[in-house]
């Protein structure tokens, strides 16, 4: 047996190994030192991360796993990110929370871990920070609530939310209903219950090969989802044992079988940035270009809100994931494995379909083509991605007048003004909200409606931002515009009335200026006003660092690996 990692901390018999010893025997026998594998539980659970919060629980029977098959388990808190919470964007906070789990299982006396994580940006950042240090991991998805209802009618959460509030703005909802519903939306533990970024993600690690096989979307409170815990636990030792670890896992295959997967889920378009950066972290080739190439034809399988009519919990009882996977098995990598070490088609064997209404025969698509599409033109030199299957498809060609905002708070100041010269063919532009120009990258991109438009009966227009959008949205958004108009992205310089084309067929995004024109003209200096300006701290480092949503919005000086070696003694 090759020697442990936390052996280079706690075996022999000199100063620094006793003192590595004596401060964990707090309850550990003296036998936990003998080799047995430590696994690192890092724990994202945080009050302040509401979908997050029973994640204690949920550690507590990985625990025990880890205990039954003779490891030892360790609570590693980490940094935890609530999407709803913090200001003034969570996907600010990813890199940082990434970097922070990387170092942490780097410089602690652990042999492998297993990620806890829920809420959007907990499962990406744990799965950066776990690739960088490459140690054996296991993720464990913290699940998604359960469908709450009001009025006698479901409720998705975010996705309604944005309904609702369209309704109240449009005067078909009085705002004391609209508090009402507040309580009814969320109605247990666990993450949002559409299928947005937070549900997408949690799927998608499995895709990846990260989770135990059938796990990915078990419902919070379901019993089963301890019990997988439990399992999870045991599995983290035997990764161990083995020697696998997540470059062994998730190799260039695993990420096709990803962006496969989030076509036929309808997955969120924050995916997109959210892969890019684990591949990035890994080494694996993977480009924007990848998720149209691979996903545009892939058909829209799973009727679930935004682009549907059920939730997750729907789709949990009607087969879950490996249901659908198993529908587009020939689109997937035969050799792409899990960590299980056998390749994740294998599991597909016994799964079965037990709603034909929630997750829809191959032969019989909600809708056939549903992968996201990269558009490029005058506007998005570098790419922007659109999410066909949540659009109206009688806009995903359209041409029409930009009414351009300069900044969110210009949006919010001028967007219901009476007097805004905007009709239902207008082009919504809003720049300022890339990772470098909010900072972070925030969702703006699915902005509201014009009041006076909403009155008349519109309920969806094009928009365009260099911003994303909650996975939870819906709407024609083209969104991740790059390069964007903070760094010098053409989008800085549109102005209110050029015409925008939109042709997602042909993939293209262009303003209708004459070339030359458009060549001299300068960017808007109203939108550089509000550009990001730190002058210390991680938004500084961030502003100074971070990529473009077409690589990932990763910063520079973390792309790639460091291992898990630390050469040096702390005492």
């Amino acid at each position: 047996m090759q020697p442990r990692r936390s052996a280079q901390w706690y075996a022999g018999d000199d100063r620094n190994s006793y003192m590595h010893r004596a401060w964990m025997r707090r309850g550990l026998p003296a036998d936990a030192f003998d080799g047995r594998p430590h696994i690192a539980i890092a724990n994202t659970a945080s009050d302040l991360t509401p979908c997050n919060s029973h994640l204690n629980e949920v550690a507590r029977s990985v625990a025990d796993g880890v205990h039954r098959a003779g490891g030892i388990a360790l609570n590693l808190p980490v940094v935890s990110i609530g999407e709803t919470q913090v200001r003034p964007t969570a996907m600010l906070w990813r890199n940082m929370a990434a970097m922070a789990i990387e170092e942490m299982l780097r410089a602690n006396p652990i042999d492998g871990v297993v990620l806890l994580g829920g809420c959007d940006k907990t499962i990406p950042a744990l799965l950066m920070g776990a690739a960088s240090v490459d140690l054996p991991a296991v993720v464990m998805p913290g699940g998604p609530m359960l469908t709450g209802t009001f009025r006698g009618v479901p409720l998705g959460c975010g996705t309604d939310v944005w309904k609702l509030s369209e309704e109240v703005r449009a005067g078909t909802l009085s705002a004391a209903e609209f508090q009402r519903s507040e309580s009814s939306m969320i109605r247990s533990k666990g993450h949002c219950n559409t299928m947005g970024t937070a549900s997408t993600m949690g799927l998608l690690a499995e895709v990846l090969g990260m989770t135990l096989p059938g796990v990915a979307g078990t419902p919070a409170p379901d019993s089963r989802l301890l019990e997988s815990a439990h399992a999870t636990g045991v599995l983290a030792v035997d990764l161990v044992e083995q020697g696998r670890r997540p470059s062994d896992v998730m190799t260039r295959g695993s990420f096709l079988n990803a962006i496969v997967a989030l076509a036929a889920l309808g997955g969120s378009t924050n995916a997109v940035v959210h892969l890019l950066a684990i591949a990035g972290r890994l080494g694996v080739p993977l480009t924007q270009d990848d998720f149209d190439t691979t996903g545009a034809g892939v058909p829209l399988l799973v009727d679930l809100l935004p682009a549907g009519r059920f939730l997750m919990d729907d789709l949990y009882r009607a087969g879950g994931l490996h249901a659908v996977l198993a529908e587009v098995r020939d689109l997937l990598d035969p050799e792409a494995i899990t960590v299980t070490g056998r390749p994740l088609t294998d599991h597909l064997d016994d799964a079965r379909v037990y709603d034909r209404e929630v997750i829809r025969p191959r032969a019989e698509p909600l809708r056939p083509h549903a992968g996201i599409a990269v558009l490029y033109g005058n506007l998005a030199p570098d790419g922007a991605v659109v999410k066909p299957a949540a659009a109206s498809p009688h806009l995903l060609r359209h041409r029409g007048p930009a009414v351009v905002f300069d900044s969110v708070e210009d949006l919010h100041a001028r967007l219901d003004d009476p007097d805004l010269d905007v009709t239902a063919d207008s082009v919504l532009v809003l720049r300022g909200c890339g990772p470098k120009g909010y900072p972070g990258m925030p969702e703006v991109s699915n902005m509201p409606l014009p009041a006076k438009l909403l009155e008349q009966g519109v309920r969806d227009m094009v928009r365009i931002c260099d911003g994303r959008m909650s996975g939870t949205a819906y709407g024609t958004v083209v969104l991740h515009v790059a390069p964007e108009a903070a760094a010098g992205g053409p989008l800085a310089k549109v102005r209110t009335g050029d015409m925008i084309v939109l042709d997602v067929a042909n993939r293209r995004l262009d303003a209708d200026v004459p070339a030359a024109e458009w060549a001299a003209r300068e960017p808007s200096p109203e939108a550089a006003k509000s550009y990001a300006a730190p002058s210390r701290g991680w938004e500084r480092l961030y502003v100074d660092t971070v990529g473009q949503a077409n690589t990932g919005a990763d910063c520079d000086f973390l792309l790639g690996a460091s291992g898990d070696e630390v050469s040096r003694e702390s005492h």
